[in-house]
């Protein structure tokens, strides 16, 4: 056991954490964040973290009645609170197995940590969370002075992951757009190409093309699907400049009519529904000018955008 909680307590070297014990529960909870964004510093930290950790508890709840676990309990616990708020930053879903956790905690540490529970992460940076669909400028500019950077970097990456997967969903263009920006930024980060105030940066800077693309689709009066096949028609930086975007609209929306009036049941996997489809968008497209050369690729794009929204549309 005592080998186990020697690994974990190496990897807070330099920081002075015990100070937790001593301080105000207000100053208790600045120790957590303050712990987690130490953590997140060193390579790979947070998962070699997470995994010593719960080789320690395992550890620990066997040698709970001993005098040498008696003596280290405080810092398991803070230990195990730390590692608890890594798993509701990066998995939601587990919040109630975490309850359950604490809930055991309960009975093996000591009561001044465990009762203390998992903290939040927007909680422990002091800020309210904020709604992941607005990520307003106020919060944009607000996370880039959290004094945590590390820990700021992984609240705001985890918001934009699931801005871009709930708001993006069922639109490919778009998904793939900011997923790969979000990748690469991250990329970056891994490489150390830039810091963690950097990739803050970069990362405010994707949310804030989220927002101004929010927008860029109000203007066109689309619906959500006709907005889809807006984009795997304009994906094509040529038919954008020749057309526009108002043209563009227009052919969206007749695609997404066509698209409407013509799907069967297994459309999706049948060749000649498929084939009649492809010579019916190329012939749209024909009509309002779009360009020859790009037809093939956009009528491609436009089918594989049909499949994801097929199960939706009622037969």
């Amino acid at each position: 056991m005592l080998e186990k909680y020697d690994i974990v307590k190496s990897m807070l070297h330099g920081f002075d954490y015990m100070k937790f014990f001593k301080g105000t529960p207000k100053q208790k909870m600045q120790i957590i964040p303050a712990v987690m964004d130490k953590i997140l510093s060193l390579e790979k930290g947070k998962e070699r973290f997470v995994k010593q950790v719960s080789l320690l508890m395992g550890a620990f709840s066997l040698a709970s009645p001993s005098e040498e676990a008696s003596k280290i309990r405080d810092e398991v616990a803070l230990f195990q609170a730390v590692k608890a708020s890594f798993m509701k930053v990066t998995n939601p879903k587990t919040g109630r197995n975490i309850e359950e956790l604490n809930r055991a905690i309960e009975q093996i540490v000591s009561k001044s940590i465990a009762s203390k529970g998992v903290i939040d992460i927007f909680t422990a940076l002091d800020y309210k969370k904020p709604d992941i669909s607005v990520l307003s400028d106020e919060f944009l500019a607000d996370v880039q002075k959290i004094e945590y950077k590390n820990l700021a970097f992984e609240a705001l990456k985890k918001l934009l992951e699931d801005e871009i997967r709930i708001k993006f969903k069922k639109n490919l263009v778009k998904s793939k757009k900011f997923s790969e920006m979000l990748e690469e930024a991250l990329r970056k980060y891994k490489n150390k190409s830039i810091d963690s105030a950097q990739v803050i940066k970069e990362l405010v800077d994707i949310a804030k093309k989220i927002k101004e693309d929010k927008k860029d689709g109000k203007k066109l009066n689309l619906s959500f699907e006709e907005e889809a096949f807006y984009d795997a028609l304009a994906d094509n930086k040529s038919a954008r400049e020749i057309l526009g975007d108002e043209i563009l609209g227009k052919i969206a929306q007749e695609v997404t009519i066509l698209i409407k009036e013509n799907k069967s049941v297994d459309w999706s996997i049948r060749a000649s529904v498929q084939a009649k489809l492809k010579v019916m968008i190329k012939r749209l497209l024909n009509r309002y000018g779009y360009p020859p050369d790009k037809q093939k690729m956009a009528t491609e794009l436009v089918l594989k955008q049909a499949e994801e929204f097929a199960e939706d549309w009622p037969e």
